[in-house]
């Protein structure tokens, strides 16, 4: 028993020396129970943004609208346009939209069936709450104009064309995951393990400058990512019978996400002397990045400081701008995120740069 004893503390004290064992046992599930809980809890208690496109100027589209507001769920945002609305939808890569046809007062007015249409990512929590939130309105309005005779319909219509299916909006969150695991995990582990055998010190004697090492890695990186993607959408296609686009914007994407990652796992590695640091910050950033950022879940009801949270982080914007090239087709709005990417790729390129020594310390 004193031997189990003697041998269970070694090994706790061996344990607790480890960073990346106190991060899992200890920092991990807190850092769990704040985001999945933050998200929940903002999912009953924030305001969605609901863009709207009136056509009607009658009483009773007003009196909709109206109520929407009343329910606390909605912020109501007019659509100043006259056009089609899922070109303008897809245009503007919105989730989000509701249509209210140009009868719809004359047709409430004289009893006769009116249909309002929900367009949405069907693939997100938020059309599946908003439409159940507008359906309690209309059901409301019914009863109250007519008593409860069915008269305003809610019809839901894809923002993507009826081909795309759940996977076709997750893929490019996989991409983009893989993406911020090779370059920016793998970037911290190689520094640390560079300065925990005195590489560094080797390659201080060299003519090789920091930046060049940088680009090494980020050649290296690309190629494998590139090809990456390519398996991965391949891969897809064959069985999930996947009607996403491959687009050149996402392959020039993938580069300009892979050179801001190995930038950012550069400057992680300024600060790590052993691979259970790198493991532990790696992970205390790119957690919150996988679940803030996108990836699995639509976070347009969550609080207002999430999405302010979502906004910094750089995978928001390689998820949103694979999304956007490849299953919207808005190379606009592609290219405004390929923007934000590489301007923070330029920053951790700089920043990693200057900040990384390869002295011992």
């Amino acid at each position: 028993m004193n031997r189990v004893l003697s041998d269970t503390i070694n090994f706790g004290r061996q344990f607790m020396r480890t960073k990346i064992g106190a991060f899992f046992a200890f920092v991990f599930p807190i850092l769990l129970i704040l985001l999945f809980g933050a998200v929940l809890t903002g999912a009953r208690t924030s305001t969605l943004k609901l863009p709207v496109q009136n056509l009607d100027t009658g009483p009773y589209s007003a009196a909709l609208l109206e109520n929407l507001t009343a329910t606390g769920y909605f912020e109501i945002e007019l659509i100043d346009y006259s056009g089609d609305i899922a070109e303008y939808i897809r245009d503007n890569s919105l989730t989000l939209a509701l249509l209210i046809p140009s009868n719809f007062s004359a047709n409430v007015g004289a009893f006769s069936p009116v249909t309002v249409t929900l367009y949405g990512d069907m693939s997100r929590s938020s059309f599946q709450m908003a439409g159940g939130v507008i359906d309690a309105v209309i059901y409301q309005m019914n009863f109250r104009l007519i008593g409860g005779s069915p008269v305003i319909h809610l019809a839901g219509a894809d923002v993507a064309s009826e081909q795309f299916e759940a996977y076709d909006f997750f893929l490019p969150s996989f991409v983009g995951l893989t993406v911020m695991i090779t370059a920016m995990y793998f970037m911290t582990g190689v520094c640390a393990e560079h300065r925990g055998r005195s590489y560094f010190k080797l390659l201080a004697t060299t003519t090789l400058k920091k930046s060049e090492w940088l680009a090494s890695k980020f050649i290296l990186y690309s190629l494998i990512l590139l090809v990456s993607l390519v398996l991965t959408f391949l891969f897809a296609s064959v069985v999930f019978d996947l009607q996403a686009t491959l687009t050149p914007m996402a392959f020039v994407l993938v580069i300009a996400s892979t050179f801001m990652f190995t930038s950012l796992g550069m400057l992680f590695g300024t600060v790590v002397n052993d691979p259970e640091t790198a493991s532990a910050i790696s992970n205390v950033v790119g957690f919150p990045m996988m679940f803030l950022s996108g990836s699995f879940w639509d976070l347009s009801a969550a609080p207002a400081y999430l999405q302010t949270i979502s906004k910094a982080l750089p995978l928001t914007y390689v998820n949103e701008g694979l999304r956007d090239t490849m299953i919207y087709g808005n190379e606009a709005g592609a290219a405004f995120n390929l923007a934000v990417v590489l301007v923070m790729g330029v920053v951790f390129f700089l920043l990693g740069s200057r900040l990384m020594s390869w002295k011992e310390r």
